[in-house]
């Protein structure tokens, strides 16, 4: 088993708490770079380490990233559950919060999949600090029919349909179906349950896997869902927007990217080979390269 804090320190990261208004948020956060930050924001199912793959292929590569900040959102990781139900809005001005809290000025915003969302509200919200957005895997207009109408969307869908309908179902057993989830981990299964999410799950990094195990939230995602739902369809932003998929994501519909270019005045997309909805995990160089490619 990882030392606890061993992660962070081999990436030259810390661990700080911010209280925000939307509660305690956990974040690892690297070496100040004049003000200049990148915000790594997870999805679903997820907490800062789903960025782990990225930043480990910064470091062997010697690549010079501006200060991290990789967020635990509410609910998520090491962060509490909110007190009470939270909008993308009000997770969005909290990322704000933490970043501003630990010295950065301006920032790229990279959101996977649900996390997509809250990175383009942090560039809607906060447009003269907010330098360019990379979304990673990310939540569409697909999803957002599938949360509305689970039986409609499930047609288009039905690998997001099914997860959002267990989940929903998990959320109502004892401990918020946390007890099961982690019996289900420790015998494997889970893993293989969420087989479709990855191209290759043999091929895949077995700590990427358990990890996802590990942080799975019934109601906390359940909760994103809704939150997502109440905030519309992704906002207008000025700035550049890259956006790198897997060519198996199971959660993109085929309308996606168009909608997207007809929303984003600077928007461009693309589709790796080799990786479902975790790209980050599966391609992290392609995301390495968004990223040069939004500068």
């Amino acid at each position: 088993m990882t030392e606890p804090g061993a992660q962070e320190r081999a990436l030259g990261l810390r661990r700080t708490v911010v209280r925000t208004a939307a509660g305690p948020i956990v974040a690892r956060v690297g070496v100040p770079t004049e003000g200049e930050a990148l915000l790594l924001i997870h999805g679903a199912a997820g907490s800062w380490r789903a960025w782990l793959p990225v930043l480990r292929l910064a470091a062997a590569q010697h690549r010079r990233l501006p200060q991290v900040i990789a967020v635990d959102l509410p609910g998520w990781g090491e962060s509490p559950d909110p007190v009470e139900p939270l909008d993308v809005a009000l997770v969005a001005d909290a990322v704000v919060e933490v970043a501003r809290r630990v010295g950065a000025e301006r920032w790229t915003t990279a959101g996977h999949s649900l996390g997509g969302v809250v990175a383009l509200a942090v560039a809607a919200r906060e447009p003269a600090a907010t330098e360019r957005v990379v979304l990673v895997s990310p939540t569409g207009p697909a999803v957002f029919e599938a949360i509305r109408h689970p039986a409609r969307g499930g047609v288009r869908l039905p690998w997001f349909a099914g997860m959002l309908i267990a989940m929903r179902v998990l959320a109502r057993l004892p401990g918020g179906g946390l007890p099961l989830l982690r019996a289900l981990g420790r015998t494997g299964v889970l893993p293989r349950l969420a087989a479709p999410l990855f191209a290759d799950p043999r091929a895949t990094d077995p700590e990427v896997l358990r990890a996802f195990g590990e942080e799975t939230r019934p109601a906390a995602f359940v909760g994103a869902a809704r939150s997502t739902l109440r905030s519309g369809c992704p906002p207008t932003v000025g700035c550049a927007v890259r956006s790198v998929r897997g060519e198996r994501d199971v959660f993109v519909g085929p309308g996606d990217a168009s909608a997207f270019a007809r929303m984003l005045p600077d928007f461009a997309e693309t589709v790796v080979h080799g990786a479902g909805h975790f790209a980050l995990a599966e391609r992290p160089a392609a995301v390495l390269a968004a990223l040069d490619d939004a500068g």
